[in-house]
């Protein structure tokens, strides 16, 4: 599909070497078409990788789909230039009066953190607010699903004995919702997190529905009845080596971390494994945009409410 992005975008050179179409906005503009508006919150520290794990899911779809970046005014980022922040991303106070086909909050590595103790958390909360009436849908990715849920409904984080790292069976509870149409009985996501959400606390709000869950990860996806929120705990945007990193990463900190589970083959770190979520995470990335977005969104954006 044709992702209409930012002209010299770093994350142009990524997709174009996996033969991803991608329309720079400069060609965009020149089609007599209205595309959906995807506004991406990106929260995590290292951007430009986040932006391309992303925009390379976005991407399969015949659906033009202009990306907006977004990142918060109330945090510096140590591990992104600001030069790159200048050159691509806006802040909420620039976009406040728009509204959007989709949107797409991240996750962010700061689970030991009370949500209340988060620096940008008073800004989160205003946008997450502002989604109900400026945006048709919108997905919230792990740190986000539990913040999002947390704002929306109370539902409490618990921390975990140890990391949940690695790629984990999961199943899905209801193979008539859109969401997961096309996905097998059993299918493989990667998780990366101290913290999860319980389905006890899930299954009092009967606004919310459990789509998919693992018998050693947990909860996966949780929606609205309206499929206005997708709640997605794990991280289907991950690339092939992304686990790997965030191991190697955490080994050089010095902290005590277990490998990931399932990932490595013969659990040696020096073996890459075969990819086994790449097909899945294409699947819940473009029947989000066509049964949550494209299908639900007015033709006139400014009718978004």
């Amino acid at each position: 599909m044709p992702l209409n992005i930012p002209d010299k975008l770093p994350a142009i050179d990524v997709l174009e070497k996996e033969n991803i179409f991608v329309m720079k906005a400069t060609r965009a503009i020149h089609q007599d078409i209205r595309p959906l508006r995807v506004i991406i919150l990106n929260l995590m520290p290292i951007k430009i990788a986040t932006e391309a794990h992303i925009l390379r899911l976005l991407s399969n779809t015949p659906l033009q789909v202009e990306i907006v970046l977004l990142h918060t005014a109330d945090h510096i980022s140590k591990n992104t230039s600001m030069e790159h922040l200048k050159a691509f991303y806006k802040t909420f106070h620039q976009i406040e009066g728009d509204k959007f086909d989709g949107m797409i909050i991240t996750g962010a590595p700061i689970e030991h953190l009370e949500f209340e103790e988060v620096n940008y958390w008073n800004e989160l909360q205003g946008i997450m607010d502002w989604t109900r009436t400026h945006v048709t849908s919108t997905m919230f990715i792990c740190w986000g699903a539990q913040a999002g849920l947390y704002h929306f409904y109370k539902v409490p984080k618990y921390t975990l004995p140890q990391k949940m790292f690695g790629v984990f069976d999961h199943t899905v509870n209801n193979p008539l919702i859109p969401l997961i149409r096309g996905y097998d009985e059993v299918f493989h996501a990667p998780h990366s997190r101290y913290t999860e959400i319980r389905k006890a606390d899930i299954e009092k709000i009967k606004d919310l529905e459990i789509v998919a869950e693992s018998e050693e990860a947990g909860l996966f996806i949780v929606m609205s009845k309206t499929g206005r929120q997708i709640y997605v705990t794990g991280h289907a945007e991950y690339d092939p080596t992304t686990l790997k990193e965030e191991y190697e990463r955490d080994i050089k900190k010095g902290l005590d971390i277990e490998l990931p589970k399932n990932y490595f083959k013969h659990n040696n770190p020096s073996n890459m494994t075969k990819v086994r979520w790449k097909s899945h995470a294409h699947l819940l990335f473009l029947n989000w945009l066509n049964y949550y977005v494209y299908q639900m969104t007015p033709y006139n954006i400014e009718d978004i409410d």
